[in-house]
């Protein structure tokens, strides 16, 4: 695998920049024989040295899918997220993204080809087996075999206190199951046993959604669970935590309420929550006494 940063640039008087992959700072990954859609980067990269920098002047004929492989970068270096799976396009959608990638310049450069500048540095280069792969660039088998991995590494991490590195961990092996998922017929038997491997691991990423006080990504995920598995007492729990957290009284003394219902075990547990928001209503309202007090007194 190698590491590098890169620059793309319009050949020209100007060489007008394309990408530049510090802007988004975080270098690229290429991983050699996975049939990259850009060959000619391998090629590169295989005359390269850790710490080199070089400029490559290619032809068009070796950059033609550029505009492709550019809108797939930008578009991880954005950060959508894999949780909430990919949409089905319909035909009109189809046809559209076949003449739209979705960036000005790269339509233009995908309407009119041309020979383009690549700046490469060389950061590090490690053999395999000494680096974890991406979820993307996993085959499928990879994907499945390397779950079980990543989940034991997340757990690990939160047990250390590292909350944000572990939801990294739960993000990655749900993105690999979701994009194995994605492949099946929705319902069917396949697609429910890579959901009921997903459930878990979303439960965990919901708990250290909770601890960074991201209160609305719980509601969504506790709550696309709950549409599906109606009596996940942990959903329940996990959602009622985040609508306390947020104000949302009723709904989170509903889900609580549910919980109990559920699991008659929890009460311990669900009467320190409810007595936790009460204090928390208590001393809101007297803060608010005060402020309206000022208000009006004015």
């Amino acid at each position: 695998q190698a590491t590098f940063h890169y620059r793309t640039l319009r050949c020209g008087d100007e060489e007008t920049p394309v990408d530049d992959s510090r802007a988004r700072g975080k270098p690229m990954e290429l991983i050699a024989g996975k049939k990259f859609k850009l060959p000619v980067w391998e090629a590169a990269l295989r005359t390269m040295r850790p710490g080199e920098r070089a400029r490559f002047r290619c032809d068009v004929k070796h950059v033609v899918l550029y505009p492709l492989v550019s809108k797939s970068l930008r578009n991880i270096a954005a950060g959508k997220d894999p949780l909430e799976g990919q949409r089905h396009c319909c035909s009109i959608a189809q046809m559209h993204e076949h003449y739209s990638l979705g960036y000005p310049d790269l339509d233009e450069l995908q309407k009119n080809p041309q020979p383009l500048i690549f700046d490469i540095e060389v950061l590090k280069v490690e053999p395999p087996g000494s680096y974890q792969q991406d979820p993307w660039a996993m085959t499928d088998e990879e994907k499945l075999q390397a779950v079980p991995q990543i989940h034991k590494e997340g757990n690990e991490l939160y047990r250390q206190g590292k909350v944000p590195e572990a939801a990294a961990k739960y993000y990655d092996a749900i993105a690999c199951l979701k994009n194995l998922q994605m492949k099946e017929q929705p319902g069917s038997p396949d697609w429910i046993e890579l959901d009921q491997k997903i459930t878990p691991l979303l439960l965990n990423y919901c708990q250290c959604k909770l601890q960074c006080e991201e209160y609305y990504e719980v509601l969504d995920h506790c709550s696309s669970i709950l549409n599906k598995y109606e009596d996940n007492v942990k959903a329940y729990f996990k959602r009622g935590k985040a609508h306390a957290a947020v104000w949302n009284v009723a709904e989170a003394q509903a889900d609580f309420a549910k919980v109990l219902a559920l699991d008659p075990s929890l009460r311990s547990v669900v009467s320190k929550e409810l007595r936790s928001l009460e204090a928390r209503l208590r001393e809101k309202d007297a803060e608010d006494k005060i402020r309206f007090k000022g208000i009006f007194s004015q």
